[in-house]
């Protein structure tokens, strides 16, 4: 378990990746399998929120300044954000590990 947030991570489920628990994907840190991960440009950014919307994992919330920022314990790098951002504004980079 990781130590510093209490989640479980990816590498510590069964076999098969079985989630016995209903409503215990908050516990697991899935953001772990990630081998890209989004930087947004605050230059760009016009915050519009389709990071927000169009994220399959909802991992994007808004910041009190308007910005959207993602949530890395859950973010798995898929990229959509990055597409879907009109003002071209998102960079998927290489996870530093």
């Amino acid at each position: 378990m990781a130590k510093e947030t209490g989640m479980i991570s990816w590498k510590e489920l069964a076999l098969g990746c079985a989630v016995t628990r209903p409503g215990s994907a908050m516990d697991l840190k899935t953001g772990d399998w990630r081998s890209q991960r989004p930087v947004v440009d605050q230059e760009k950014c016009t915050k519009c929120g389709m990071c927000y919307i169009f994220c399959p994992d909802m991992v994007y919330s808004q910041k009190p300044d308007g910005f959207f920022e993602a949530n890395m314990y859950y973010c798995k790098g898929c990229g959509i954000c990055a597409k879907e951002c009109p003002a071209d504004a998102i960079t998927m980079v290489e996870e530093s590990v």
